[in-house]
């Protein structure tokens, strides 16, 4: 379903070792509405995992989606760049026919998501 680089996944255990999460947590990704492509990418560190989760694990960090963000992460790849613009995760993702500049909005062939004006 999904994937995660060794960078991501090392950077990921640096922080959720440093929230004392490394042993029970996950990473959780999600797409929400907005954005100024339709959606947006959302992550966030997880306590725990809901009853209807998708758990992967990779390079040993779970990865938690919830059902209806799972269609649309099909396929992607959780990275995390550390240049001279800017530092963070990214994900790469087959099902985004458009994305926006700052790279955190995206939609699909299918559309979906009401886009919104770009703040960055």
């Amino acid at each position: 379903m999904m994937n995660i680089t060794e960078k991501a996944a090392v950077k990921a255990k640096e922080i959720m070792s440093e929230k004392g999460l490394l042993e029970e947590g996950a990473l959780r990704v999600f797409v929400v509405g907005g954005g100024c492509s339709g959606y947006q990418y959302g992550m966030a560190l997880a306590r725990e995992v809901e009853e209807d989760d998708l758990v992967v694990e990779h390079d040993g960090i779970r990865l938690v989606v919830d059902p209806d963000s799972a269609g649309l992460l099909e396929g992607a790849e959780i990275d995390y760049v550390d240049d001279l613009m800017k530092a963070g995760f990214t994900i790469y993702n087959p099902n985004a026919v458009k994305s926006c500049a700052c790279g955190t909005s995206f939609s699909t062939a299918e559309g979906g998501g009401q886009a919104r004006p770009c703040s960055h």
